[in-house]
């Protein structure tokens, strides 16, 4: 399905807010770029779904182990579902994949449950979702993440899967593989004005997003869409160089609930996602890691993904038992503004049921009730 004209102007553009406000360095003289799809991709998109009467298209599959053979037949089915992928990969596109690895590979685990079982994205989603994109044209993939450390890419499995399929990994904190970070603007901002970011991000024609399906203590959810904080270099969004996360998203704890989802969409609309992939075959609940007192690991056995990632996200949502257009204090939304209904009436996609067109299994045998991070 294709985006809205919002959206197609967003991707024209690349984004981050002053990061330098927050560590008290002056802002002025910085060198602005803006980030921008291929011209060659954008030719290629198809008519807004807004005024055709259109529907966004999410597809859902079941699938109760990380068998790679199970998972690749049904992300398979999933992507054939949406039409494929070549009228977003092109022969010869350069094409960048972001996984969720938070917490990194110090984060204790709950007993019996390894972290890419409960709230890390597993690899052989990954490793399915490559395999398409190679089939789709692509000859420079990357996987890209802000790892707490390069172990993350080791442990979790992805350096393996990288070897293996002829990939690269990139470190979003480093500079590499280019020689400086590159200051983007927020179109329409509403916190950040700009980001500093890896060059990648800027370069590449096609970004996607796989995330894993989770509640968040402050986010309500996290998607495809909350997946982007892990864009942003840690160094430059801390309020004090002691934390070991992005403390200058959150800010202060009374600006937290308006600010946190505000940031989410700030930083969507410098790296469009072209395409949604969660996976919710084995992952957690009440909470983004065991971190969080309450989280508890679940086989909820289900993938979601979609080309629109607010309506994606919206998918996911509902199939975790929660109301996509819930906001706050409803759950799960009872700590933040949902991001959700922010990116909706952004233009940037619709995280009402009634305009998705779901494929493959329903909401309602897909659905897992989830508990949120109370």
């Amino acid at each position: 399905m294709s985006r809205t004209k919002s959206e197609d102007n967003l991707e024209k553009q690349f984004s981050r807010r002053n990061f330098l406000r927050l560590s008290g360095v002056a802002a002025a003289g910085l060198l602005v770029e803006g980030c921008k799809s291929k011209e060659t991709t954008q030719k290629e998109e198809k008519a807004s779904s807004a005024g055709t009467g259109q529907k966004y298209q999410v597809a859902i599959g079941k699938v109760d182990s990380y068998d790679r053979e199970a998972v690749d037949k049904v992300v398979t089915d999933l992507v054939n579902r949406l039409g494929g992928l070549k009228d977003i990969v092109k022969p010869g596109s350069k094409v960048a994949i972001k996984p969720n690895l938070t917490g990194g590979v110090t984060s204790r685990l709950v007993p019996g449950y390894s972290a890419i079982e409960s709230f890390i994205t597993h690899p052989e989603v990954v490793r399915a979702l490559i395999r398409l994109v190679q089939e789709a044209g692509a000859t420079d993939i990357s996987i890209v993440e802000s790892v707490y450390e390069w172990e993350s890419y080791t442990a979790w499995g992805l350096e393996k899967v990288a070897q293996e399929m002829g990939v690269k990994l990139v470190d979003l904190n480093n500079v590499k593989p280019y020689d400086d970070f590159v200051e983007t603007p927020v179109p329409n901002s509403f916190i950040y004005p700009t980001f500093k970011v890896n060059k990648i991000l800027q370069d590449v024609d096609v970004f996607m997003s796989v995330s894993k399906m989770k509640n968040h203590y402050n986010a309500g959810v996290t998607h495809t869409m909350k997946n982007l904080y892990g864009l942003a270099p840690l160094q430059f969004y801390r309020l004090n160089k002691s934390d070991t996360y992005r403390s200058g998203f959150h800010g202060t704890p009374d600006q937290t609930r308006t600010r946190l989802p505000r940031v989410i969409i700030d930083i969507n609309r410098i790296r469009p996602i072209h395409f949604s992939l969660i996976d919710g075959i084995k992952t957690a609940e009440a909470g983004e890691g065991p971190w969080i007192e309450t989280f508890t690991p679940i086989q909820p056995g289900v993938l979601v993904a979609g080309k629109n990632p607010v309506a994606t996200d919206a998918v996911a949502t509902a199939v975790m038992g929660h109301d996509p257009t819930a906001d706050y204090p409803t759950e799960p939304f009872i700590r933040c503004d949902n991001h959700l209904n922010l990116a909706a009436a952004a233009g940037m996609g619709t995280n009402k049921l009634d305009e998705i067109e779901v494929l493959g299994v329903s909401i309602e045998k897909a659905k897992y009730q989830f508990t949120p991070a109370r």
